[in-house]
């Protein structure tokens, strides 16, 4: 499901050679006063911005068949291994979007240990409010669940009722759909994060300014850990930690307030992860998986390959089937990279 969700029109760029792709990011533009005059104005100079996605996920989905399997299969057992195949490898590019994504994310709503939903969509509408402070885009806005907050959801009266929702899909289908400006899923792929062990740390520095991205602790014990949710006293600002070295937390995003000197530091608890996003908060790159130099290469090793896309999924994959010793060896494989390139423009929901 998450190759559909997420913004993955990078194919052009992904052909250029190297293990990384730039993605742009688009910059404002300034408004100016209308002054009617000879000539129009120059507009601002446009700094725009990339966020490199590097395309560090190589896998496969293998399977072999003797000579005596080929020869004493039913008609259809190769297409669905092979159906399998591409499964398996579809759900591991989906397991790698939501990982990635998550561990960027600061925007934090609900509560660990708690699926979210329970009693009212709150959870859903606060997540909706911190897109719409950021100024992200109004539509593509999409809400994945795992599979219990799901449940909960689908249960309110609020969704359930046509009178309430306007639609009675969600009880005879189960399906949420559109509500809230939100396209609702669910997802058995999503991670959870299990937070650091960090207690007692206490800022150790009185310079920490607004926009900073580092602070230097004290006094605390156990871990903290790439990923973790973090308040300081004094600051109603959820910050993730970008990695933690030497009593120094490197985090996102920016500090919105000055942190006091000995203000405290408390670190969220284990949760499970649901997201919502804008679309074009999360980037898919995939290399199309063969070119001509490496087709003829193939073809003198006596290897046979065939490129595809996945019809459900639409991501591109690679076909390879090889001859041994009274044996056949098939492999489905994609190259691919993901990562959030907007990240205000993502909210952790705690479950």
């Amino acid at each position: 499901m998450g190759p559909q969700l997420v913004n993955s029109d990078y194919s052009d760029e992904a052909r250029e050679k190297g293990n990384e792709i730039e993605v742009p990011t688009p910059s404002a533009v300034s408004v100016i006063d209308v002054v009617p005059a000879p000539t129009a104005p120059s507009p601002a100079d446009r700094n725009e911005a990339t966020v490199k996605v590097p395309l560090n996920y190589w896998r496969e989905a293998p399977f072999y068949l003797t000579n005596k399997d080929m020869a004493e299969v039913m008609d259809g057992t190769v297409p669905m291994i092979m159906g399998e195949a591409v499964k398996s490898l579809a759900e591991d590019i989906n397991k790698t979007i939501y990982l990635e994504a998550y561990k960027g994310t600061y925007n934090f709503v609900g509560t660990p240990g708690t699926t979210p939903f329970g009693s009212s969509d709150a959870e859903g509408r606060d997540a909706r409010n911190l897109l719409y402070n950021a100024r992200c885009l109004f539509r593509d806005l999409m809400l994945v669940l795992d599979t219990d907050a799901d449940a909960n959801a689908g249960g309110l009266d609020i969704f359930q009722r046509a009178d309430a929702s306007g639609s009675s899909e969600t009880l005879e289908t189960g399906r949420i759909g559109m509500k809230r400006n939100f396209s609702w899923y669910y997802d058995q792929d999503m991670p959870s994060h299990t937070a650091g062990t960090g207690t007692g740390y206490l800022v150790n520095q009185a310079n920490v300014a607004i926009g900073d991205t580092t602070v230097i602790v004290d006094a605390g014990t156990g871990t903290i850990l790439e990923g973790d949710i973090f308040t300081v006293a004094g600051d109603s600002q959820t910050y993730v930690v970008k990695s933690f070295a030497s009593n120094v937390v490197t985090f996102a995003p920016a500090a919105k307030t000055a942190f006091a000197d000995n203000a405290a530091i408390t670190i969220k608890g284990d949760h499970a992860i649901n997201l919502a996003f804008q679309r074009n908060a999360i980037a898919l790159a995939m290399r199309p998986p063969s070119n001509a130099m490496l087709q003829q290469l193939e073809r003198e090793l006596s290897l046979r390959t065939l490129t595809m896309t996945d019809p459900i999924s639409g991501i591109p994959l690679k076909l390879t089937v090889r001859g041994e010793y009274e044996r056949i060896r098939w492999g489905v494989s994609a190259l691919w990279g993901t990562k959030p390139v907007r990240e205000e423009c993502i909210v952790r929901i705690a479950g």
